[in-house]
C-alpha cells in the first residue's frame, strides 16, 4: 500500500489480516474461489502462530516450581556372619615334665594288686623328685627305679641308657615291667600307665605313658 506524504511516497508493507482484506476489495466476486479462501484462511493462522511465539516468555522472582524425582528404595547391605574359628587341634607332645598324673583308679588298684613291684612303688608316690636322689625322700628316675627292686634282691644301674641292657626286652609288657626312653626310667603299670619320678619340681605318680616307642624291659630276680 502507498500513500503520498508531502513530497515523499513512503511504502509500507502489509501482513496478516490487513493484506488479506486488501486482497479482499481489490478482488471482485467472480475472482473468489474456495482455493483462495484457503490461502486466505492459512496466511492468518500462520501470522497469529509467529506472533504467539515471537515473543520471551519470563517468570517472575516469586514464581514456584515443582520437581519430581522417583523414589528409589535402598536396601541396606545385611550385617556380616562372623563364623567363629573351630579350635585349634592340639599338637604339643607329651614330655617327661607334661604328662598329666593319673588318678587312683580302678587300673591303678589293679596294677597294685597285681603285681609286687608296683605296690612297692605306690608307697612313694608324693616323694619329690631330687636329682641323684636314691632313697626315699628324693628320687631322680634311675634312683627311683633302682630303689624298687632292690627291695626284691634285684640290682639296677644308676643310670638311665643303661637300662637298654638289662633284662629281656618284650613287646607286651605286663605290670611291673620296666619302661625305657632316652634320658628317663619308669615303670610300666599297665595299659597307657607307668610310675615313675618325673622331673625338677614334680613328685613321684601314676601317670599316662607319654614316650613315643619306648622300650619295654624284664628283669627277674
Amino acid at each position: 500500500m502507498a500513500a503520498a506524504a508531502g513530497a515523499a511516497l513512503v511504502v509500507v508493507p502489509l501482513t496478516g489480516a490487513a493484506a488479506a482484506a486488501l486482497v479482499a476489495q481489490d478482488m471482485t466476486v467472480d475472482s473468489v474461489t474456495p482455493d483462495t479462501l484457503a490461502i486466505e484462511t492459512q496466511a492468518e493462522a500462520a501470522s497469529a502462530d509467529l506472533a504467539a511465539v515471537s515473543g520471551t516468555v519470563t517468570a517472575s522472582d516469586d514464581a514456584e516450581f515443582e520437581l519430581h524425582t522417583p523414589e528409589i528404595d535402598v536396601e541396606a547391605d545385611p550385617e556380616p556372619v562372623v563364623v567363629a574359628p573351630a579350635p585349634a587341634a592340639n599338637t604339643s607332645s607329651s614330655s617327661s615334665s607334661g604328662a598329666r598324673p593319673v588318678a587312683q583308679s580302678t587300673n591303678v588298684k589293679a596294677a597294685i594288686s597285681g603285681s609286687a613291684i608296683i605296690a612297692e612303688a605306690a608307697k612313694h608316690v608324693g616323694d619329690p623328685y631330687v636329682s641323684g636322689g636314691s632313697a626315699p625322700g628324693g628320687f631322680d628316675c634311675s634312683g627311683f627305679t633302682s630303689y624298687v627292686y632292690g627291695q626284691f634282691g634285684i640290682s639296677l644301674p644308676r643310670s638311665s641308657g643303661a637300662y637298654y641292657n638289662v633284662g629281656t626286652r618284650v613287646s607286651s609288657p605286663q605290670a611291673g615291667d620296666i619302661i625305657v626312653s632316652p634320658g628317663h626310667v619308669g615303670i610300666y603299670a599297665g595299659p597307657n600307665l607307668q610310675i615313675d619320678a618325673p622331673t625338677h619340681g614334680k613328685t613321684i605318680q601314676f601317670r599316662g605313658i607319654w614316650q613315643n616307642n619306648p622300650t619295654y624291659v624284664r628283669v627277674t630276680g
